[in-house]
C-alpha cells in the first residue's frame, strides 16, 4: 500500500551513478592530476611532484650492434665492408701500348679487307657457272653482294644485265640471219652474225664489264678509264648494228626493211632484232652517263689513273723480272766492256 501513499507529483527517485565509491575514487585521482598540470610552471626550473618524469633518451646516434646468432655462439663476427683501393692510374706507357694494339688491329682488318676485295682469300672462281663434269673450269670470281660496296651494287647489276641483254640480242641476230638466208638473202648475214656472237660476247665481258666491276670494287681510276675507252667502241658498234648496213652482218633497220620486201616472217624477225639493238644503244648511253657522273663525284682524274697504271706496272712480277734481267744484262755488258 506504500506505493499508493507516495506523491505522484514529486521528483522521481533516481539512483545516482556517482554515488558509487569506485567512481568517486577515479574522480579524485583525475582532479589531482589536473591540479598538478595547473600548478606546473615551465619557468620555475622544478617539476611538480605529481608530474611523471619522462625517461631520458640517449643523445648519441643509435648504432646497430652486431647480434650474435641464436644458439649462444660467441665466435661469429659480422662481415666487414671491403675497403676499395684508389683506382689504377694509367701511365703513358700503357696508353702507348694500347694505341699500338689498336693500330695493329686496324692494319690487320685493312689487310683482310684488301684480301677479300682482291679475291685472294682462297675463294674459288664461280663464273661462268659451268657444271662440275665440264672440262673447262670457271675463269672469274664474281659476287656483287660481297665485292661491290652497297651504294654501287645497283649500277653494277644494271651493267651486268646490259651485257646479258646484248649477248641475247647477238644470239637473236643469228636467228635473223637464218631467216634472211631462207628468205633468199644469202649466207652473209648469217655467217657474220655467228662471228659477232663468238667474238663480241666474251670480249665485251672481259674488255668493259670486268674493268668496271674492278673499278667499283677497288675504286680504281685506271679501270674506269679502260671502261670508258672500250665502252665507247661498244656504243659505236651497237649503233652500226642498229642501222644495219647492207652486208654488215646485222639485222638492223635497213636490213629489216629489205626483209619485208622478200618475206614478211623474216621481216618481223629482223625487226625484233632491230628493236633489240636500238634498246641496247639507249641503255648504253644512259649507263655511260651514270657511270661518268659517279666517276666525277669520286674526285678521280686522268693523273690518278696514270699513277695507278704506273704502280700496277711496277708491282707486276713479270715486269719486275724483265727489269731485273735487263739490269743484269746491262751490268754484265758493262763489266765485259771494262775487261777489254
Amino acid at each position: 500500500m506504500s506505493q499508493f501513499e507516495d506523491n505522484p507529483f514529486s521528483d522521481p527517485t533516481i539512483d545516482n551513478p556517482f554515488a558509487d565509491p569506485a567512481v568517486q575514487q577515479v574522480a579524485r585521482n583525475t582532479n589531482n592530476a589536473t591540479r598538478g598540470l595547473d600548478d606546473y610552471n615551465p619557468f620555475d626550473g622544478q617539476q611538480n611532484a605529481n608530474q611523471a618524469v619522462p625517461a631520458q633518451q640517449p643523445t648519441q646516434p643509435a648504432i646497430m650492434q652486431a647480434v650474435s646468432p641464436r644458439g649462444g655462439g660467441n665466435n661469429w663476427n659480422p662481415p666487414q665492408p671491403q675497403q676499395q683501393g684508389p683506382p689504377a692510374e694509367f701511365t703513358t706507357a700503357d696508353f702507348q701500348k694500347r694505341q699500338e694494339e689498336l693500330e695493329r688491329k686496324a692494319e690487320e682488318l685493312a689487310r683482310r679487307e684488301a684480301e677479300l676485295r682482291a679475291g685472294s682469300a682462297g675463294r674459288r672462281n664461280n663464273w661462268p657457272p659451268l657444271p662440275a663434269f665440264c672440262p673447262v673450269q670457271p675463269c672469274f670470281y664474281q659476287d656483287i653482294n660481297v665485292d661491290i660496296p652497297l651504294e654501287f651494287q645497283r649500277i653494277v647489276r644494271h651493267l651486268y644485265h646490259l651485257w646479258m641483254f646484248q649477248s641475247l640480242v647477238l644470239a637473236l641476230n643469228i636467228v635473223g640471219g637464218i631467216a634472211m638466208m631462207f628468205a633468199g638473202g644469202g649466207f652473209t648475214v648469217f655467217g657474220l652474225a655467228v662471228l659477232y656472237f663468238i667474238l663480241l660476247t666474251p670480249f665485251s665481258f672481259v674488255c668493259w664489264y670486268r674493268p668496271i666491276y674492278k673499278a667499283f670494287r677497288s675504286d680504281s681510276s685506271f679501270n674506269f678509264m679502260v671502261f670508258f675507252f672500250i665502252f665507247l667502241f661498244q656504243m659505236l658498234i651497237t649503233l652500226v648494228q642498229s642501222i644495219g648496213f647492207s652486208g654488215g652482218g646485222s639485222c638492223g633497220l635497213i636490213t629489216s626493211i629489205g626483209a619485208f620486201k622478200e618475206n614478211i616472217g623474216a621481216g618481223i624477225i629482223t625487226l625484233m632484232v632491230t628493236i633489240g639493238f636500238i634498246t641496247c644503244l639507249v641503255a648504253d648511253v644512259m649507263l655511260m652517263t651514270k657511270v661518268h657522273r659517279i666517276y666525277r663525284s669520286t674526285g678521280a682524274s686522268l693523273a690518278k689513273a696514270q699513277a695507278e697504271f704506273t704502280t700496277e706496272i711496277l708491282r707486276s712480277p713479270h715486269v719486275q723480272t724483265a727489269a731485273s734481267q735487263a739490269a743484269a744484262a746491262a751490268v754484265n755488258a758493262q763489266i765485259a766492256g771494262d775487261r777489254y
